[in-house]
């Protein structure tokens, strides 16, 4: 089992910043690919960012290419994402996910343990 705490999320206006972080409880998160997903108020819950196990690689929604960035730190056992440029339709609450297939994958059934999100508010 692995727990996911994410942390970070609060009411930021638009244009703001604000960084999100994934606290993963196990030794062996180095080994696992990561996503961060969000959902809106009456809308799925969507992929926004993830990366592999290394760090080596990336990928993002189109929706938050060049504003968001995802990254990594093994030896803490921690994941990030920082958001700028925020816009009001980033508002939503974030989750994060570990998968343990290790490489990227967009798709909510790949990832086997997920935190219990943290709410971002932008305003306008």
């Amino acid at each position: 089992q692995v727990q996911l705490v994410e942390s970070g999320g609060g009411s930021v206006q638009a244009g703001g910043s604000l960084r999100l972080s994934c606290a993963a409880s196990r030794r062996t998160f180095g080994s696992y690919a990561m996503g961060w997903f969000r959902q809106a108020p009456g809308k799925e819950r969507e992929f926004v960012a993830a990366i592999n196990w290394s760090g080596g690689s990336t990928s993002y929604t189109d929706s938050v290419k060049g504003r968001f960035t995802i990254s990594r730190d093994n030896a803490k056992n921690m994941v990030y994402l920082q958001m700028n440029s925020l816009k009001p339709e980033d508002t939503a609450v974030y989750y994060c996910a570990a998968s343990t297939r290790m490489v990227i994958d967009r798709t909510q059934g790949a990832y086997d343990y997920w935190g219990q999100g943290t709410q971002v508010t932008v305003s306008s």
